[in-house]
């Protein structure tokens, strides 16, 4: 009969469990997929979420098998066994990437810096908000971006021990309440998300202040700090630490559960079948018609926790050993992507950067399969020769094989040694690069902060103009013949009103236009151009031009980038255009989904609108020679501002 202790131990015991393995390899392949191109799997981002409950759940049943083992909870071996678990392949992977970035990216060297240093400190995701540089931002070459769910998970492996010893030291009797304490407050935290989400549009901050926190003179974006954030983050990880308190796989073959297992495995299906339809449909912010962008309310509202919920169905299955689930999930092949799957993760998105070279560009299949291969080259050789070695400490044992003696030692010592010189040069060059490289904005920020002083908002232009102001004036008061009297002086105030301007030629429009706004200016145009401008406002801006009298002969029209536009909308600005005697509207041009019906509705217009000339951006664009366009295809580069200018001269040229 065993004794006391040895029965501890094997009800505290954590066994590999292969299905868990598989379920890493599912959250891996879709955050993959949508990282490759989101129209693929449009929230395959909350694979990242089933991560955090796995982390939860597997770390609290440590924590508490450790207890329960030794009556004590050793903090610094685990932090130890954690760093040697995450360290080693991050560092590879940020060393190749400092390396590949200070020979073929030296323009963005100096932005990397700081998301290197957060990356080390695992602060990622603290920095990301603080900077703006959020999940969705785009056009940034930012292959660190990912790190921000590692930062989140490394600040929970830090606190969560501490919290685990107090709680354990109250006594083990009292865990399935603090269960229930700890699905309480991811219960609460998912609650407050949904009522701090932002439910109007989010632009940039001066348009849409109620998207944004601001903390001196730095604007917070609220989706950024909802998504990013540790404590906003924590519901899956506190739902898989509530599970691992009532759920530990030996005990459940102790206990009246022991044979009910195959029962788990509905409800593991509708886990599976619950995560496919929230993938499929959530995203983090969507365009919401012509209003623009808004934080999905189907994610910040309730699907970040169902998610949690559902990956415990799945968890709940896998960790019973008699359930068909872990048996489905624990297959070969998932096992193996699984064991990868931090490698996977880790890799996967700086080769993906690489590539495409800024973020918010979608892959093309024959990219997305030539970058998987690299990556899964580059994850397998750290899994075999840094990842293993280290964590089953063994890593000097590898190196030392290289000096052995027997055939071909003397080769591969001087093999080494060119080997080894060459780990310490290129390392240094590359860290002197980083050090030193001087911070530039991204292509398309750097043309937008040029254009600053040259656009102008029209309608507080406008406004200033044309208000009243009262002008003194001083009148002499005749002498009176009887009076000896000095002559007395009255002051009177007289309103002049300033008539409404006249502009000989107006253009107003969004980014694109914006980025040649200097080359426009220069031939006498004058530019109203702003950043996420959607066509619904463009066509207010009009109505209310044309409400405060001011004229036009000639309008430049390019918006319907950055959303759909209707024909009300087209409609509405056209009236708003009617006295206006020419109006050039151009195409827009990108890969989005919204660009085609725009312009098949863009270029009907001059059918009902007389004094309509259509300008086809789409196809004149590629007529554009040398360094046209940024990464994205949309916005200008140096020869595709002039390019750009060009085209809207001729048009104004023409009869």
């Amino acid at each position: 009969m065993p004794s006391t202790g040895s029965r501890t131990q094997q009800i505290s015991r954590v066994p590999y469990l292969p299905g868990l393995d598989g379920l890493r390899a599912l959250a891996v392949i879709a955050v993959i997929v949508y990282h490759a191109n989101p129209s693929w799997l449009p929230g395959g981002f909350l694979g990242v979420e089933v991560f955090f409950v796995i982390s939860g759940y597997l770390i609290t049943l440590l924590l508490v098998a450790e207890h329960e083992r030794d009556d004590s909870v050793d903090l610094r071996a685990f932090w130890a066994r954690r760093a040697r678990r995450l360290l080693p392949a991050l560092f590879v992977m940020m060393a190749l990437l400092v390396v590949w970035s200070a020979f073929f990216e030296r323009d963005a060297l100096g932005a990397l810096r700081g998301d290197v240093i957060a990356g080390a400190l695992y602060g990622s995701n603290w920095f990301q908000v603080w900077i703006g540089a959020g999940y969705t931002a785009v056009n940034d070459f930012a292959p660190l971006r990912h790190l921000w769910s590692l930062a989140v998970e490394e600040q929970f492996y830090v606190i969560w021990p501490v919290v685990m010893l107090i709680v354990l030291r109250a006594g083990r009797q009292r865990l399935p309440r603090v269960a229930m304490w700890f699905a309480g407050i991811a219960f609460a935290i998912a609650v407050a998300v949904a009522l701090l989400m932002p439910s109007g549009p989010i632009g940039t901050c001066v348009e849409t202040p109620n998207s944004f926190w601001t903390i001196g003179d730095r604007c917070i974006s609220k989706v950024d700090l909802l998504y990013l954030s540790t404590p906003t983050r924590a519901t899956g990880l506190l739902l898989g630490a509530a599970l691992a308190l009532v759920w530990r796989p030996f005990a459940l073959l102790r206990g009246p559960m022991r044979k009910k297992g195959p029962l788990l495995d509905p409800l593991a299906l509708i886990g599976l079948l619950g995560l496919m339809f929230l993938a499929w449909n959530s995203k983090i912010l969507k365009l919401k018609g012509e209003e623009g962008l808004h934080a999905d309310p189907l994610l910040f509202r309730g699907g970040l926790f169902l998610t949690g919920l559902l990956t415990l169905l799945l968890i709940s299955a896998v960790a019973h050993q008699k359930a068909f689930s872990g048996r489905i999930l624990g297959t070969t092949a998932l096992r193996v992507i699984g064991e990868r799957s931090y490698g996977l993760y880790l890799f996967h998105w700086p080769v993906f950067q690489a590539l495409r070279h800024e973020a918010g560009i979608a892959l093309q299949l024959h990219e997305f399969i030539g970058a998987m291969a690299v990556t899964v080259v580059i994850t397998e050789i750290s899994y075999r020769y840094v990842e293993l070695p280290i964590r089953e400490r063994r890593f000097r044992e590898s190196m030392q094989s290289l000096l052995r003696s027997g055939p071909g030692a003397l080769r591969r010592r001087g093999a080494f040694g060119v080997l080894s010189a060459t780990i310490v040069a290129v390392p240094a060059f590359s860290v002197v690069s980083l050090a030193s490289a001087e911070l530039k904005p991204n292509l398309v920020q750097a043309t937008l902060d040029e254009a600053e002083g040259v656009v102008i908002d029209v309608l507080d232009e406008v406004t200033a103009v044309t208000s009243s102001t009262s002008v003194p004036s001083t009148t002499t008061a005749p002498a009176s013949n009887t009076s000896v009297a000095p002559e007395a002086t009255t002051t009177t105030s007289t309103t002049t009103t300033v008539p409404p301007p006249l502009y000989e030629v107006f253009a107003l429009g969004d980014s694109v236009m914006k980025g040649a706004a200097p080359v426009l200016a220069e031939r006498g145009i004058v530019v109203d151009a702003e950043e996420s401008r959607q066509g619904k406002l463009a066509a207010e801006i009009f109505v209310q031009l044309r409400d405060l009298g001011v004229r036009m002969n000639v309008a430049v029209v390019h918006v319907g980038t950055n959303g759909p536009m209707s024909n009300e909308t087209l409609d509405l600005m056209m009236s708003a255009l009617q006295e206006v005697p020419r109006v050039i509207v151009l195409t827009g041009r990108g890969n989005r989904d919204w660009i085609d019906p725009n312009n098949f509705r863009i270029r009907s217009l001059p059918e009902r609108y007389p004094n309509v000339v259509v300008l086809d951006w789409q196809l004149v664009s590629e007529l554009c020679s040398g360094k046209c366009f940024a990464g994205d295809g949309i916005h200008l580069d140096r020869d595709g501002r002039t390019f750009y200018a060009d085209q809207i001269s001729l048009a104004l040229a023409s009869d």
